[in-house]
């Protein structure tokens, strides 16, 4: 029987911002912007999503005088992801 997968996490996008999120302590919104290939709007969206599921956190703050999101997987998320990988070994069995 095939495990269900997290449907926030089933978006190619979101995916990649927990799979990069996953091997690191923080990410930078332009380090994430360059690793996925995502627009600014659209990867701003599914960040807002993430957050809202509480799967990161996202802190807002200042470099200088530039604006700088700064985001980070919460332990719910940290579990969310690994439950996904779990589900998605499921349908890899044969």
């Amino acid at each position: 029987m095939f495990k269900p997968l997290d449907p926030l996490l089933h978006s190619e996008l979101r995916l990649a911002i927990m799979s990069l999120l996953i091997s690191t302590d923080e990410a930078e919104f332009p380090f994430i912007k360059e690793q996925t290939g995502a627009t600014a709007g659209n990867l701003s969206v599914q960040i807002d999503k993430l957050s809202a599921a509480g799967y990161i956190e996202v802190e807002k703050t200042f470099k200088g005088k530039r604006p700088c999101t700064i985001c980070r997987i919460t332990p719910a998320g940290q579990q969310a992801f690994e439950a996904y990988v779990e589900a998605l070994k499921s349908y890899l069995q044969i």
